[in-house]
């Protein structure tokens, strides 16, 4: 239903070079639903993609959006990998990811992963975390535990470990089915730290990881975009002309997408730039000017509500036979409806309203 189901995203990049994407998205496109197949390529892919920081984060970005246009569950596979590998990279942890990895920092009520030395000195795991999307499927994460004076840090962790067990969840959803995020329980799980105490909430990089989430969330739009156009040239084709509330619609979106994708763009130059590498979610020092963490906020809650106009503009012009009798536009719809889910909304913008409060503002 849409333009071209292997057609990537432009942020920055020229349109001769986004070509270089297309076999890797029609790898893609023949793997949707096979998520061991989908881990594969995730893996493949972290070995040369770009880190977010070195130069290239526009390019990271489009990869991103380019993968969830094809298909979200498969962007919501690759992106913890990659987020996992730059993570390791950013602490300068000895750890090389071996398999398709994943990050795992949710927390939940009445759970609750201890980390703790044991006799020889060494940390291990103990407790129960929730949210661990694929981790049955999975080789290795990062995943943060509170540790002895209880504080948060992160962890290298082998997730084939005997004493790593991972719940099936009841996935009632139809969004990412592929994706069910389960609890798992530690017993005993040796865990290499990642980054030091307090490191991992602090730094720049959490901030730049949860950009790359919101590239997803765009890409996901994009895709949603896409199937609108090429619904509306398919009825012209065949007689039925849109009329001026499904040009105007169209027009939203297109100004709507735009606007957001320049806002990346602009985005990714600030971070290679060296403008926005410091201070991350738990960094409360208290500074004027920009900071990593205020401007993910905005930029993820900017990129949230876009999405979620989109699907509504969509949804109200094309009506309910696409949602019900066709199979990608439906699936997509649903996964992109659920991953949108991970932006908090209200209280994400209480979070940088108390930040411009402070002076972390450009107006």
């Amino acid at each position: 239903m849409s333009d071209s189901e292997a057609q990537p995203v432009r942020i920055s990049s020229e349109p001769v070079q986004l070509q270089a994407l297309e076999p890797m998205l029609e790898k893609v496109r023949d793997a949707v639903g096979d998520v061991p197949a989908l881990l594969a390529i995730a893996t493949e892919i972290g070995h040369t993609a770009p880190k977010p920081g070195e130069g290239n984060t526009a390019k990271l970005w489009e990869l991103l959006a380019s993968v969830t246009a094809v298909d979200v569950a498969a962007g919501r596979a690759l992106e913890p990998h990659l987020d996992a590998v730059a993570i390791l990279a950013q602490a300068a942890d000895p750890t090389t990811p071996e398999g398709a990895w994943g990050v795992f920092a949710a927390e939940g009520p009445c759970l609750k992963l201890e980390a703790k030395r044991d006799d020889a000195g060494n940390y291990v795991l103990n407790g129960s975390k929730p949210w661990c999307s694929l981790a049955a499927q999975l080789d290795g994460a990062v995943i943060t535990a509170h540790s002895e004076d209880n504080s948060r840090a992160a962890f290298a962790v082998n997730l084939k470990h005997p004493g790593v067990t991972c719940e099936t969840p009841q996935w009632t959803s139809r969004g990412l089915q592929e994706i069910p995020s389960g609890t798992v329980h530690f017993d005993q799980v040796p865990a290499t730290p990642v980054g030091g105490e307090g490191w991992y909430f602090s730094r720049a990089g959490f901030a730049w990881g949860g950009m790359g989430v919101a590239a997803c969330w765009l890409g996901g739009a994009i895709a949603v975009a896409r199937d609108f156009r090429t619904a509306l040239a398919k009825g012209a084709d065949n007689g039925r002309k849109p009329d001026q509330i499904a040009l105007a619609s169209l027009g939203e979106v297109d100004r709507i997408i735009t606007s957001v994708t320049g806002y990346l763009a602009q985005t990714a130059e600030r971070i290679d730039a060296g403008e926005l590498d410091s201070r991350g979610a738990d960094d409360t020092t208290d500074t004027n000017g920009p900071s990593a963490w205020s401007e993910a906020l905005r930029l993820r809650g900017t990129v949230a509500a876009a999405v979620e106009r989109v699907q509504t503009v969509v949804t109200q012009n094309l009506g309910p036979a696409p949602l019900a009798f066709n199979e990608a536009y439906g699936k997509r719809m649903a996964d992109l409806s659920l991953y949108i889910r991970q932006h908090h909304a209200m209280r994400d913008d209480a979070q940088l309203g108390a930040l411009t409060l402070k002076g972390e503002r450009q107006w």
